[in-house]
């Protein structure tokens, strides 16, 4: 339903990752699951390589949201677990309100350029016929 992609902000080949990561998501995921960024360990201030500014860009660049977390300090953490839930949320209902319309009903009349019999074709019903 949802995939958190979470590097280390003191990591940067685990930010070059995420690339990778969401190539694998659009071959091998439902196209519509919803997906978040998430910078962690921003705790580590002093070992940081990547910036919040470099996430935020790559998680516009893919249309997904972004957060910067600390799982040691739990700064974050819950925002992102209920941006997840939401989004989900929002997503399933509008599908099933989708789903919930009728189909719509094309008539169409037999085309009149057919030889034979169907160029005489009328529109009767055969309720009420005489």
């Amino acid at each position: 339903m949802g995939i958190l992609l979470v590097y280390d902000v003191t990591d940067e080949s685990s930010f070059n990752n995420i690339r990778n990561w969401i190539r694998n998501i659009e071959q091998h995921a439902s196209d519509n699951v919803n997906k978040i960024l998430v910078g962690n360990k921003v705790d580590m201030d002093a070992k940081r390589v990547v910036s919040m500014a470099q996430g935020q860009k790559l998680a516009d660049e893919y249309g997904i949201k972004f957060f910067e977390t600390s799982a040691k300090t739990n700064q974050n953490v819950e925002q992102v677990f209920f941006a997840m839930a939401r989004d989900v949320k929002r997503r399933l209902t509008e599908t099933v309100a989708a789903a919930a319309e009728p189909p719509a009903i094309q008539i169409s009349r037999p085309d009149s350029g057919q030889a034979g019999a169907a160029s005489s074709t009328r529109w009767s019903s055969s309720c009420c016929s005489t």
